[in-house]
């Protein structure tokens, strides 16, 4: 079953046409990795699906509720407000630069969200909070702060913040891109044993090797359009696009 379909979703920021009829399909337990060049619109597609940004048409449709349909005239109609929320507490995202409240301890950083916007107690947001803390081994950080972290721990706190709505769908916006190459490890492997654990994922990343290795599903994003998608067996190792062909080459030679 599909947890998410977009169709046809066009974007256009100050008359330059960022998206440009992305269509894709992100089933229950899946992991989708987004790949592509800068610019290529990875990251506003992210955005527009989990609200960040609004669409100039197509349509979305996330856990059987759409989000926004396409008009008479083309253009985009969105839910109403209460769909919107509902919708909006079935996705979890990660940021790139963490996105952490500096002056909240990490405790209360995982445990706001869940007792202000979901109405848990603050007790048993706390417990829940200690398991995921537990599960990113970092049960020793709950009283530090974000300045006291490095930065693969923040990420690994954003991590644990966005899993505390019990999201359906989690979004991890190049999650590796402001962290050190040491860094880089500890964060793909908490999306790995989360892929284990068959949460439904949708990564952008230039991690080429994860991005082939935790997939069930690749595609490949070049000026605003998708260029390629398939299997990781069949993006890197039967290539049809000599665009991603072009693009791989340069990961492989490195």
């Amino acid at each position: 079953m599909a947890i998410l379909t977009a169709r046809n979703v066009y974007k256009n920021f100050d008359g330059t046409e960022v998206l440009k009829g992305i269509s894709l399909d992100v089933e229950q337990g899946e992991v989708l990795t987004i790949i592509g060049p800068s610019g290529s619109g990875k990251s506003t597609l992210l955005r527009c699906i989990t609200q960040l940004e609004t669409i100039d048409r197509g349509e979305i449709t996330i856990c059987g509720e759409p989000l926004v349909k396409s008009g008479t005239s083309r253009s985009a109609v969105y839910a109403d407000r209460a769909a919107r929320n509902r919708i909006a507490l079935q996705i979890g995202l990660v940021f790139q630069n963490f996105n952490l409240f500096p002056h909240f301890s990490v405790l209360r950083n995982i445990t706001e969200a869940p007792v202000h916007v979901l109405g848990q107690k603050k007790a048993e947001a706390e417990t829940h909070a200690r398991k995921l803390l537990k599960k990113m081994e970092l049960s020793d950080k709950e009283d530090a702060y974000p300045c006291q972290l490095s930065g693969g721990q923040q990420q690994r706190v954003s991590i644990a913040r966005a899993l505390a709505m019990n999201p359906e769908l989690l979004f991890f916006d190049e999650p590796t891109s402001a962290l050190d190459p040491e860094l880089t490890g500890e964060i793909l492997k908490v999306i790995r044993e989360l892929a284990a654990e068959h949460m439904t994922m949708v990564v952008v990343t230039h991690e080429m090797a994860f991005a082939r290795d935790v997939a069930d599903k690749v595609v490949f994003m070049a000026d605003g359009t998708i260029v390629e998608q398939g299997t990781p067996a069949q993006v890197f190792g039967n290539t049809q696009s000599e665009r991603t062909k072009s693009f791989l080459a340069r990961f492989n030679e490195s």
